[in-house]
C-alpha cells in the first residue's frame, strides 16, 4: 500500500487510468508517480504537450486524449514512474523503462512481474528501443512486453529468464 510501504495500489493507481476505450486505441502513458518531490522532466518531454503539473512539486497529470503513446515521459522519468499501456483483443503491451545493463531483445521471453518483483506471468519482448532524452546522460531503454490482458494493470517489470 502506497502509505504503508510506498508501492501503489490498483485504487491508488485508479485515479490516473485511460478509459478502456482509449487503451484500445494505442499506446498510452500512465504514471505511477504519487511523491511531491520537484520533478518534471515528463512535462518538458512531452512534444504534445499531454503532460502538465499544478506545480513543480505536484504528481504529473496526463491528458489521455492528447497522449501520442510516443514514451518521451517514460524514457526521461528518473523515478521509473510512468508506463505505456494498451489492450488489444485478446493481449495487452506494456512498455517499460529498462536501465540494466543486459538489454533483452526483441524475441526474448521474460518473467512479467508485478510491484513487488514477485511472478505474474510469462511475456515476450516486442520491441526494445533506445529513444534519445533531453538528458544526454539517459541510459533508458523503452522494452515493450506482450502480457495477457488480464495483467495489464498488474505487470510493471521483468526478469529475465
Amino acid at each position: 500500500m502506497l502509505d504503508v510501504d510506498g508501492v501503489p495500489t490498483l485504487e491508488d493507481i485508479g485515479k490516473n487510468m485511460p478509459r478502456r476505450e482509449r487503451l484500445e486505441q494505442g499506446f498510452v502513458a500512465v504514471h505511477e508517480c504519487f511523491q511531491d518531490i520537484p520533478c518534471n522532466p515528463c512535462v518538458e518531454a512531452c512534444p504534445v504537450g499531454a503532460v502538465s503539473m499544478k506545480t513543480l512539486t505536484s504528481t504529473p497529470v496526463i491528458d489521455f486524449d492528447k497522449c501520442t503513446g510516443c514514451g518521451n515521459c517514460v524514457a526521461s522519468c528518473p523515478g521509473l514512474a510512468i508506463f505505456l499501456l494498451s489492450l488489444k483483443a485478446n493481449h495487452a503491451q506494456i512498455t517499460i523503462p529498462y536501465e540494466m545493463p543486459d538489454v533483452p531483445q526483441k524475441g526474448d521471453k521474460v518473467q512479467g512481474l508485478d510491484r513487488y518483483g514477485q511472478f505474474v506471468c510469462d511475456a515476450d519482448v516486442i520491441r526494445v528501443v533506445r529513444l534519445p532524452s533531453l538528458d544526454k546522460s539517459s541510459k533508458t531503454t523503452l522494452i515493450t512486453l506482450e502480457i495477457p490482458a488480464s495483467e495489464l494493470m498488474t505487470v510493471r517489470s521483468f526478469r529475465r529468464r
